[in-house]
């Protein structure tokens, strides 16, 4: 079900300090690595990862703030101070982190953009994949999870033509041993409970930057 406009979610998020605002040379106290989610929807699994692993960073990236604010709610409730949001949009990237910053790149059940003249808007497109390439570290990481056939195929194309090395691939990720410490999104836990196969990849650039 679609979630109910928030009239209220701009202003909760302009008053909140957990939202960051403009660009920064430093959004953390600390130089613990930063891993960003792009599209995290209601924050289950931004949550999830910072309570599994206090000394990583975390910003959560999404475009809509009435679905942000549920989020900041669950962080705020939880007291972590290992997460930061932006309502902002995956193509402005670039404007809000510096090249070599980030370490991870979470792609969860991104918009599959179905039809042939909206796939140059799917994350993992290769205009898309130029910029995680600039931000990231050498070697820096995209790790994605779709309960989408068709996107995840046509992702795994796309980093291939792009020259990405592949460290982890599954069809049936709840059903791979090495999943044990898998995070779920809201979305993926819906989708396992009516029985669809979560796909997954986990790809990194050459390096050679």
């Amino acid at each position: 079900m679609r979630l109910r406009n928030n009239p209220n979610a701009d202003k909760i998020l302009n008053e909140s300090n957990l939202v960051i605002k403009e660009a920064s040379e430093s959004y953390f106290v600390n130089n613990n690595p930063i891993h960003i989610e792009i599209g995290m929807g209601k924050g289950d699994f931004i949550v999830g990862m910072a309570k599994q692993n206090p000394n990583v960073n975390y910003i959560g990236i999404e475009k809509f703030s009435t679905v942000m604010a549920v989020g900041l709610a669950k962080i705020e409730e939880d007291k972590l101070d290992n997460v930061k949001l932006m309502n902002i949009d995956a193509a402005d990237l670039e404007e809000y982190f510096k090249a070599n910053s980030i370490d991870c790149i979470y792609l969860n059940f991104s918009d599959p953009w179905p039809k042939t003249r909206h796939h140059k808007r799917r994350l993992s497109y290769h205009t898309f994949l130029e910029r995680y390439e600039k931000i990231l570290v050498s070697k820096g990481s995209i790790k994605q999870k779709t309960d989408n056939q068709g996107l995840f195929e046509a992702s795994l194309i796309s980093y291939n033509q792009y020259g990405m090395n592949f460290d982890f691939v599954s069809v049936d990720l709840h059903n791979n041993e090495l999943s044990k410490d898998n995070v779920m999104s809201e979305y993926e836990r819906k989708f396992s409970e009516l029985g669809q196969p979560i796909y997954s990849a986990h790809v990194s650039f050459k390096g050679d930057k």
